[in-house]
């Protein structure tokens, strides 16, 4: 039991009851308990499995991998249209929690041996394209560019698609001018 995610259920807002529920399921498990991104956070072996998900509508729990589970419940929901390998599961009470715990664990089991096996997701290939207006902002900013390709491609992509989803190309110029302080201390988009 993670000391953090002890003080992190005390102060949940909402969702506390369903989250020690989930907790207790998972703590029965071959998973590490850890706090990661601000959240309950579940490893094997030092690989990420899934996380506890907070949301207003529901309290999701995602698996990093969850596209190479098989899912025959046909359980899980996307994760967002731009994610390719997380999956989760959404639980809006208690006793819904309760009823699908054998369904779970048995999804950690299928993650943990995932992890074991050491199996990839396989990503698209075809990566989301640079917007003109970030080519043209790195071509002036050449130190900008260089910390850009430096960031992990995932990193890459949420700023790429972060910039490209605004319908105005002044809209997108702002953006990328308003990123470039992140971009040059090595951080991502939703890094703090």
């Amino acid at each position: 039991m993670n000391p953090e995610v002890e003080k992190y259920i005390k102060s949940a807002k909402r969702w506390k009851e369903e989250i020690k529920a989930l907790r207790n399921i998972l703590l029965k498990t071959k998973l590490a308990e850890e706090f990661k991104w601000s959240k309950p956070c579940y490893c094997f072996d030092g690989s990420n499995i899934a996380i506890i998900q907070p949301f207003k509508s529901c309290l999701g729990f995602m698996f990093f991998k969850g596209s190479l589970l098989k899912d025959p419940k046909k359980l899980f929901v996307d994760n967002g249209p731009n994610s390719q390998a997380a999956k989760r599961l959404e639980f809006r009470s208690l006793s819904e929690i309760n009823k699908q715990g054998p369904i779970l664990r048995a999804y950690v089991k299928e993650a943990i041996a995932i992890a074991k096996s050491g199996e990839k997701v396989k990503f698209k290939k075809k990566p989301e394209p640079m917007p003109k207006e970030m080519k043209d902002y790195f071509k002036k900013k050449p130190k900008v560019k260089k910390a850009f390709e430096a960031l992990t491609p995932g990193r890459q992509r949420g700023y790429i698609l972060h910039v490209s989803s605004a319908k105005q190309s002044a809209t997108r110029q702002s953006r990328i001018e308003k990123c470039t302080d992140k971009i040059l201390s090595g951080k991502g988009i939703s890094d703090r």
